[in-house]
């Protein structure tokens, strides 16, 4: 449908404040946007679009903004530029189910000026700013491979994080191959993420980045490939050195495939990268079976021995003692290998 102009969608509340900024008395301050926004499909809210509900937020926002969704499927792409930190998306359901943002680009999608999307480009929901919050919605990509298997590079992300101090709260990332990509937004720059009481659906690499994430109370659950193979990874972290990576706890890794036949992951050497140091550490999470004996594995020529891959205390059918092809942490090692080590100053 055609986009309606934001002079005609503002709210009067935002609209009001809008114009508040623009006078001579407020000109040193930073933007302020209305303190919430509501979408629905049905035209029932202030927009039927998120991404309309996120250009509606002034560039510079200084303060928390609520974009509530109400129940639907939402079938557009969505960006959260950096320029406006401080949103945080809600959906209105019962669950995270009942609220769902879903588009189908792939890395290899042909783009409308030409080239394609890439991994990063194909992302759903895409997140450059800093301090977002989302909560009970699902993030999904819906990339048919199989109606594509003539298109190369099937990545396809449902959501893309990249700035500083991100929290998910009991959302649902939902995929095949790449499906969460916590990110930042380059090597120097520290992009945190707490995700928890959560569910993420994938087969292969689908967490992946060179985010500092925290991933706690959440189910993990890997998935056949569309062909019906079970085979996958769960993680390919590709950290900066000197940064944490990704730290998985109290987790439960489950789904309906066959026995050992999923890594737990490899290390990303983005761009063959080697001053990058992956690092994936799964503590006190159930593993079912499809875990394979021996969980870490290489990546185009990088050794996972060579970066840093550790358990700490995980138990299920897929647990495993001990091994040269499966270090675990001491319990003195473990002690700093705990969310507040991850976060820092942060306290989601």
């Amino acid at each position: 449908m055609p986009r309606v102009s934001r002079r005609a969608a503002l709210p009067a509340a935002l609209a009001a404040l809008l114009l508040a900024a623009a006078a001579p008395t407020a000109a040193a301050h930073a933007p302020r946007a209305a303190a919430g926004l509501t979408v629905a499909k049905d035209g029932s809210g202030d927009y039927t679009t998120v991404q309309a509900a996120v250009d509606a937020v002034p560039s510079g926002n200084s303060s928390a903004v609520t974009i509530t969704v109400e129940p639907g499927t939402y079938r557009e792409t969505v960006l959260v530029p950096s320029d406006k930190p401080h949103l945080r998306l809600v959906g209105a359901g019962d669950s995270p189910d009942d609220v769902t943002i879903v588009y189908d680009n792939s890395s290899g999608t042909p783009k409308p000026g030409g080239g394609t999307y890439g991994t990063s480009g194909s992302a759903t929901v895409a997140v450059d700013a800093d301090d977002f919050q989302a909560r009970n919605l699902t993030f999904a990509n819906d990339f048919d491979e199989i109606a594509h298997a003539d298109q190369a590079n099937h990545q396809a992300v449902a959501l893309r994080t990249r700035g500083d101090r991100i929290l998910l709260d009991g959302i649902v990332a939902d995929g095949d191959q790449d499906t969460l990509l916590l990110d930042s937004a380059n090597k120097e720059t520290q992009g945190r993420v707490y995700l928890t009481r959560s569910r993420v659906r994938g087969n292969v690499d689908f967490i992946f980045g060179r985010a500092t994430a925290v991933i706690t109370g959440t189910v993990i659950e890997v998935t056949r490939r569309p062909d019906g193979s079970s085979a996958g990874y769960v993680t390919a972290p590709s950290t900066a050195a000197g940064r944490h990576g990704f730290l998985i706890t109290g987790c439960t890794l489950t789904g309906d495939v066959s026995d050992h036949t999923y890594y737990l992951g490899r290390p990303w050497h983005a761009g063959g990268d080697a001053t990058l140091d992956p690092e994936a550490v799964v503590r006190d999470t159930q593993l079912s079976a499809a875990v394979r004996q021996a969980p870490w594995t290489d990546m185009s020529g990088f050794s996972w021995r060579d970066d840093r891959f550790a358990e700490y205390h995980n138990s299920g059918p897929g647990a495993g003692q001990e091994s040269a092809d499966r270090p675990q942490l001491s319990d003195a090692e473990a002690g700093a290998y705990e969310p507040a080590d991850w976060l820092g100053d942060w306290t989601p």
